[in-house]
């Protein structure tokens, strides 16, 4: 499965993706962010941290947060049809 290359957060809470197939384009992941884990991303200067990580996967590295939110690519690559 293609790993996610680069990550571009934009208003509205949506995903500019490039996976490493060359794949590419932009997901609205706002239906998602609820739970203990995803709901500081609805504040919009949290999501704005997207980044990649070593596996291939958005994450958002929030200060003093327990645990980091993060996406997995198999999960965004499927939501680009």
């Amino acid at each position: 499965m293609p790993k996610v290359s680069t990550v571009v957060a934009k208003p509205g809470f949506i995903l500019a993706l490039e996976f490493t197939d060359g794949k590419a384009g932009e997901v609205c992941i706002a239906q998602s962010l609820y739970g203990p884990i995803f709901e500081p991303l609805r504040n919009p200067e949290n999501f704005s941290l997207a980044a990649v990580d070593e596996y291939g996967a958005v994450y958002w590295p929030l200060p003093g947060c327990e645990h980091t939110p993060d996406y997995a690519p198999d999960a965004l690559y499927r939501m680009l049809g």
